[in-house]
């Protein structure tokens, strides 16, 4: 498909040269691409269960995903991740209980994040946000654990 792109591919040749060719598989991978928005399947399936096919087509965002480097998608797919504050002050305090000061201590601090403004709140998570990353080494292993590196 993506050597026809962008008109779409006329594979009713490929399937007479290919005489092994399994329709049900064909009409399973062209949807299974189709609902990842990798492709348009053009597959039609009647009332009775027969499948028909029309001429499927590749997707921008199949085009990006045959890339090395992601194409247009990995450029402008930007991710927002958005923390309510109620779950910032939920992580905190939870890092909290676990830390090794005296219980009253404890106490006291989890009771001060819980009454933080929302303005607050965000200017502490910016601060631990800046505290983790200036922890290089401490960082980099967590990232390579992420991505399944270490």
């Amino acid at each position: 498909m993506a050597e026809h792109y962008p008109r779409a591919w006329d594979f009713h040749h490929y399937l007479k040269n290919v005489p092994e060719c399994d329709e049900q598989k064909l009409a399973a991978n062209l949807q299974y691409l189709d609902e990842h928005g990798l492709a348009k399947s053009g597959l039609l399936i009647g009332v009775d269960g027969h499948l028909a096919f029309s001429l499927p087509q590749i997707t921008a965002q199949g085009m990006d995903f045959l890339q090395d480097d992601g194409g247009l998608s990995a450029i402008l797919g930007v991710v927002t991740i958005r923390l309510h504050d109620d779950t910032i002050k939920s992580l905190v305090e939870t890092k909290i209980r676990e830390s090794d000061l005296p219980q009253t201590e404890k106490s006291r601090l989890a009771s001060a994040v819980r009454a933080l403004p929302a303005e607050v709140t965000k200017h502490l998570t910016l601060k631990l946000v800046d505290i983790g990353l200036a922890q290089g080494h401490v960082a980099m292993q967590t990232i390579l654990k992420a991505v399944g590196i270490s």
